[in-house]
C-alpha cells in the first residue's frame, strides 16, 4: 500500500531498535467517577490483548497520571494490572493546575520501589503534560479549554522528571510530551519541542468542522495534520497518541457518527497509516463520560468481540483498486479539460511544519499549509452543557483539544487524587468526554477540561 511521505519519514525517525506498540488510552476514573481498580484496569488490558480480527498486538496502554484516583500519591493500581498482563506502559504526568509535579514523582518512586524492573521492564516512555500547549493557546482559553501550561513551565516539569529519575531504571526511557497537532509548528513552544525525545500527537478529523469533515473526506484530514506534525518534528519521533471516531452520538458539521463509519476510519486511517507503522494509542476501548453524547469505544462492556471487524486484511485491494479509479478519472477529467486535478491521493498534498495560523490552513485542502501557529482557529468544542463535579487535590484534569486550526480532540483523563479536597464546576461539552480536575486550588473546566474525565475513565 502507498505510505505517505511524512509516515516514511516518521518511520525512519523513530530507529530501527523503536517498537510499533499498539494500545488504548486508559484513564483512572470509571464512566460514574469512582476510582479504578486494579481488576478494571486487568479487565481493559485482557480485553485489549485479546480482540478478535484485531490487525496486531495490543498490548501497550497509554495512562494520564501515575496517582491513584483520589489518593495523595499512592501509585495508580494500572502498574499491577499490567504487570500481570504483560502490558507496556506509556506514563502520564499530569501538569496542568500545578505548579509543580511532586506527587507525581513520588507515585512512580513508590511504584519503581515496590515493583522494580517488573514494571520498570514494561516502560516505554512519558508524556509529561497531556495537550497543556492548546489549553493555554489563544484558542483554548477563547474555547473555555481549562487551565493550560505556559511553554517554560512545562520545559520545567520535563526537566524535573529527568532530573528525579536520572539514577533509576527508567533513566534513559524517552520523555515526550502530547498535544493537538497542531501547536507543534508554533514557534512559541519551540522550547518544549527541544526539550522532549518524542511528540505525541492527538488527531480528531471528526472535529475538523469547515474542512469537509465527513467520513469520505476523515484519512485526508488526519493525513494532512500528521503530516504537518512531521514537518515540525525536527526530526524527532511521533508517536499517534489519540485518535478515533465516533459510532453513537449528533453530527459534527459533516462529520456523522456510526458504526459503519468508526470502521471506516479505523480501516482508513489505523489500517493505512498507523498500524504497526508508528506508535499508536487508539481512542478508544471503552467510554468513560456518560454525560458524552460522542461514544468512541470500539467494543461493548469490555468483550472480546469488538462493534465492527477490525482486520485489515482487504485494506492493500481496496485502495489499489480506488488508486486506480481515481486515475482513470484524473485522466478523463485532464483530456478533457486540459486540468491536472490531485488523483485524491494523500501523497498530493504536503503541509509544512506550521499548519494552522489562521485556523484556514487546512481549508484549502490540495494546498500546502504554511504560516506558523497562533492560536486564531476556527473551529471549537461547544461548551453549552454545563455540569459540576467535585475531586480531591492532585489528580488530572481534564482536556479536550480543539485546535488552533479547527482541530479538536475528544479525549481526556481525569484522576481526582490528593487529599486537599475541592469542587469544580466544570462547563463542559456532553459532546466531549469529561474529567475529575486536579491541583490544590479550585478552578472552572471547560468543554477541553471536561474531555479528559473520559479517558481517565474509560
Amino acid at each position: 500500500m502507498k505510505v505517505s511521505t511524512a509516515l516514511a519519514a516518521g518511520a525512519l525517525a523513530m530507529g530501527v531498535e523503536a517498537k510499533n506498540y499498539l494500545g488504548f488510552n486508559s484513564g483512572a476514573t470509571l464512566a460514574n467517577r469512582e476510582a479504578k481498580f486494579k481488576a478494571d484496569f486487568m479487565a481493559e488490558f485482557k480485553t485489549a490483548q485479546n480482540l478478535k480480527t484485531a490487525p496486531g498486538d495490543f498490548s501497550a496502554v497509554r495512562l494520564y497520571t501515575n496517582i491513584q484516583a483520589y489518593s495523595e500519591d499512592d501509585p495508580i493500581e494500572a502498574f499491577e494490572a499490567a504487570i500481570d498482563t504483560k502490558t507496556e506502559i506509556l506514563l502520564g504526568v499530569w501538569t496542568s493546575g500545578t505548579d509543580n509535579i511532586d506527587k507525581e514523582i513520588n507515585a512512580l518512586k513508590k511504584a519503581i520501589e515496590k515493583y522494580g524492573t517488573d514494571l520498570t521492564d514494561l516502560i516505554i516512555g512519558v508524556s509529561v503534560g497531556s495537550e497543556d500547549l492548546y489549553r493555554n493557546s489563544v484558542t483554548g482559553v477563547k474555547n473555555k479549554g481549562g487551565v493550560g501550561v505556559q511553554p517554560d513551565a512545562l520545559v520545567d516539569f520535563i526537566n524535573d522528571f529527568r532530573k528525579a529519575f536520572k539514577s533509576t531504571p527508567i533513566s534513559k526511557i524517552p520523555v515526550g510530551h502530547v498535544d493537538t497537532w497542531d501547536v507543534w509548528g508554533n514557534a512559541t513552544n519551540k522550547a518544549v519541542l527541544d526539550a522532549i525525545d518524542f511528540i505525541g500527537v492527538d488527531e480528531y478529523p471528526y472535529y475538523e468542522n469547515g474542512k469537509g469533515n465527513g467520513i469520505e473526506n476523515a484519512g485526508k484530514l488526519f493525513n494532512k495534520a500528521y503530516e504537518a506534525t512531521i514537518s515540525a518534528s525536527g526530526g524527532k519521533p511521533v508517536w499517534v497518541t489519540e485518535t478515533g471516531w465516533p459510532y453513537k452520538g449528533p453530527d459534527w458539521d459533516e462529520a456523522v457518527p456510526s458504526v459503519k463509519n468508526a470502521q471506516k476510519y479505523w480501516r482508513d486511517v489505523g489500517c493505512k497509516y498507523l498500524f504497526n507503522k508508528t506508535p499508536t494509542f487508539w481512542y478508544n476501548l471503552r467510554d468513560s463520560n456518560p454525560d458524552n453524547k460522542m461514544k468512541f469505544a470500539i467494543t461493548e462492556n469490555l468483550s472480546t468481540t469488538p462493534l465492527f471487524d477490525l482486520s485489515c486484511d482487504k485494506v492493500d485491494d481496496e485502495e489499489k483498486t480506488s488508486s486506480s479509479a481515481a486515475e482513470s478519472k484524473t485522466k478523463t477529467a485532464t483530456s478533457a479539460s486540459k486540468s491536472t486535478h490531485a488523483s485524491g491521493s494523500d501523497e498530493t498534498t504536503m503541509a509544512t511544519a506550521t499548519a494552522s495560523a489562521t485556523g484556514s490552513s487546512g481549508k484549502d485542502e490540495d494546498s500546502t499549509a504554511t504560516a506558523t501557529a497562533t492560536g486564531s482557529g476556527s473551529q471549537s468544542k461547544p461548551t453549552s452543557a454545563s455540569e459540576s463535579g467535585s475531586a480531591s487535590g492532585s489528580g488530572s484534569s481534564g482536556s479536550g483539544s480543539a485546535s488552533e486550526s479547527g482541530s479538536s480532540s475528544g479525549s481526556g483523563s481525569g484522576s481526582g487524587a490528593g487529599s486537599a479536597s475541592q469542587s469544580g464546576s466544570e462547563s463542559a461539552p456532553a459532546e466531549t468526554p469529561s474529567t475529575v480536575v486536579s491541583g490544590a486550588t479550585s478552578f472552572t473546566v471547560s468543554a477541553a477540561a471536561l474531555a479528559f474525565f473520559a479517558l481517565f475513565a474509560l
